[in-house]
């Protein structure tokens, strides 16, 4: 089978998390429909996914429902973020993220180490089946950094980082794949390591939203620009939070303990209602303003949803709704892009 390459990535990529049992278990017919409405939007699609995704669920529900809807896998790009192996559940409830990840009959352990990644490559293939993955990462090495426990161990961890990526590019090198990249919560990482890994496109996440938009950010991607790096915008939602719900960058909020971002959130829904406009399609809107994104990816746990998303950044917003959003300090009032 020829290997599509990948150039330039579907404006919209759709996210797996769901299909993982984020926040809550979704049924079975539930998943399959969210597949089967992103098949149905375009030529050829792009899905994101990772083994920290429901410990390895969400790669096999989306090789399972991908067969079953007889998707042809030239149509199907796949992007697998690696460094989480599904292992047998022993405790009561997974241990990797608590409280996040519902239905769950597996755990996962971290590995990112050159063997690691390896094992976490052979695992999501075996997941997936005949749909392989053509984009491959390393999951979050930002939190990997972060949980060290001194100067000493982070070093150890940022060069098992780099072994990792060994990896990686050993398998472009072989063919098995076509791009490398990397996705992290905590942007600047990526600019750590994008300075020791050849990188062909990067994945902010929870990082460049119309809620948070750091002008270092803002430099950093243009950066990224000039060097021919795609740029994909994720979590533009910051893990639901904009579009309702009570997890903000997949931490349960209240009105109690952060009252701050629900103030906001009032603030920003109060003119989006009086301009007539989605909040979703606003946020995904301002994700797109920054030169060199070329795609934003989004995840949801219905198929009605999903279809909406693949529409989501097309509707016309007028410039004064974004004026107002400046006046009223709910965006950056030096915003270069708006």
């Amino acid at each position: 089978m020829t290997r599509p390459m990948v150039s330039d990535f579907p404006r919209i990529i759709f996210g797996t998390s769901s299909l993982g049992n984020l926040y809550r278990e979704v049924p079975e017919q539930e998943k399959k429909g969210i597949v089967e409405a992103c098949l149905r939007s375009g030529n050829q699609v792009l899905f994101d996914t990772a083994g920290k995704y429901g410990a390895g669920l969400s790669l096999q529900s989306l090789g399972r429902y991908l067969h079953e809807l007889g998707a042809d896998p030239r149509q199907v790009l796949i992007s697998n973020k690696l460094g989480w192996l599904s292992v047998p559940l022993k405790t009561p409830e997974p241990t990797f993220e608590k409280g996040v990840w519902f239905g769950l009959h597996a755990d996962a352990e971290q590995h990112i180490s050159y063997d690691g990644i390896m094992a976490c490559y052979q695992q999501g293939n075996d997941f997936l089946g005949i749909y392989k993955p053509q984009l491959l990462s390393v999951h979050d090495p930002d939190e990997y950094l972060t949980s060290a426990s001194g100067a000493a161990e982070r070093e150890q961890r940022y060069r098992n980082i780099l072994e990792a990526y060994r990896a990686l590019h050993e398998l472009k090198q072989r063919g098995e794949i076509t791009s490398v990249g990397i996705g992290a919560k905590d942007w600047r990482t990526i600019r750590e390591l994008s300075e020791d890994v050849a990188l062909d496109w990067v994945m902010l996440a929870n990082s460049l939203t119309v809620y948070q938009h750091p002008a270092d950010l803002l430099a950093f991607i243009s950066e990224m620009n000039k060097k021919g790096i795609q740029i994909i915008n994720s979590a533009v939602f910051h893990g639901g939070f904009l579009t309702g719900s009570d997890y903000f960058n997949y931490n349960q909020v209240s009105r109690e303990t952060h009252p701050a971002l629900y103030t906001w959130r009032d603030h920003f829904y109060g003119l989006c209602d009086r301009f007539g406009i989605d909040p979703a399609a606003a946020a995904v809107q301002f994700a797109f303003t920054v030169p060199g994104i070329t795609s934003v990816a989004l995840n949801s746990s219905s198929a009605s949803r999903t279809a909406e998303n693949a529409l989501i950044g097309t509707a016309p917003i007028p410039e004064d709704f974004w004026s107002e959003l400046k006046t009223e300090g709910l965006i950056d009032a030096n915003y270069p892009y708006l």
